[in-house]
């Protein structure tokens, strides 16, 4: 078997930029005119950049007190509801309680008038109870409205009069 030998061939050309070299164009040059601004002009750009420095401090002063009333605002709903909450577990309780008397009186009744006297006077006694827990949910849910629907009422009025 012969072999075969290659001899390397010399590069005939020469490359400005290496195989993984980006190449390098310079940039042109751009002279700027010196150009000078009429003061009235630079007075009214001043202005401006001073007036949207005097926005952007209100607009964040005012998010700011945007934010820290509506987290009052949410800790606010948030114990209201927390309260209403409990109030119907504790009419739940009471009416659980109320029908396992009930159930007990029952069955200790006698005769059948007496089952009936015992049925009508629960009945009455749990129409009014539920009436009276009915007003109480509904006072406590309008209070939990008002609490939490007054400070977002006037903190939003304060919040955009300061902003405007």
């Amino acid at each position: 078997m012969a072999e075969a030998t290659t001899t390397p061939k010399a590069k005939t050309s020469k490359s400005a930029v290496g195989p993984f070299e980006m190449p390098k164009f310079e940039m042109p040059k751009f002279d700027i005119p010196n150009v000078e601004m009429p003061a009235a002009f630079r007075e009214f750009a001043e202005r401006g950049v001073a007036q949207a420095k005097d926005t952007y401090e209100k607009m964040k002063a005012a998010a700011e007190e945007a934010t820290d009333m509506i987290e009052t605002t949410y800790s606010t709903a948030s114990k209201g509801a927390s309260d209403y909450g409990l109030k119907m577990i504790e009419a739940a309780r009471a009416n659980t309680n109320a029908a396992f008397d009930f159930a007990g009186e029952l069955l200790g009744a006698k005769t059948l008038s007496e089952v009936v006297e015992l049925s009508s006077a629960h009945a009455r006694k749990q129409f009014e109870t539920m009436t009276q827990q009915g007003k109480e949910l509904s006072a406590l849910a309008q209070k939990l409205a008002a609490d939490t629907a007054e400070p977002m009422k006037t903190g939003m009025g304060k919040v955009f009069g300061k902003a405007s």
